[in-house]
């Protein structure tokens, strides 16, 4: 699986409730969760995210709550990934959950800036900073992560497989 997009860049330790603020958690709904997603950390965020772009951001991304709703709202906005240095636990396993690839990398992190634009191999853990002609090592994603991935989400893929 290969990625490719643009690229917002955010520091160390943001919160489930800077991905999606907590008074809007009245909703489930997706395509109500992106109106709002990330507007903490950036107002203008929701109106500037783009389908296919890619989130950079430092340590401990997704801390805080383990509620759902924080990968959710990056998918339904647009966000194909995110690199960091690296990711809460409920929170990583709740991107693979719903289907949201993730990859740790430092050295990616301190040479991709916001507004670059990058391809990210999941198979490999290849990401190239296409801006830069630059290239970092991720920790590939695990095959079953990747099947999660492909399928959707944990749902999906068990749907899949009950047939």
């Amino acid at each position: 699986m290969i990625l490719k997009g643009k690229v917002w860049k955010f520091g160390n330790n943001i919160d489930t409730d800077a991905i999606i603020p907590a008074r809007y958690l009245t909703t489930s709904d997706p395509a109500e969760l992106a109106k709002h997603v990330m507007e903490d950390a950036d107002a203008e965020f929701p109106s500037k995210v783009s389908k296919g772009d890619m989130i950079i951001a430092e340590s401990n991304f997704g801390c805080g709550s383990s509620r759902e709703h924080a990968p959710i709202a990056l998918k339904a906005a647009g966000i194909q990934g995110v690199v960091a240095n690296s990711f809460a636990r409920i929170f990583y396993r709740n991107c693979f959950n719903i289907g949201l690839p993730i990859f740790e990398s430092e050295e990616a992190v301190k040479g991709i800036q916001e507004g670059d634009n990058i391809e990210v191999d999941a198979d490999s853990g290849v990401i190239k900073n296409l801006t830069k002609d630059e290239e970092y090592t991720a920790k590939p994603i695990p095959p079953f992560m990747q099947e999660l991935i492909a399928a959707g989400g944990l749902i999906e893929w068990t749907k899949k497989r009950l047939g």
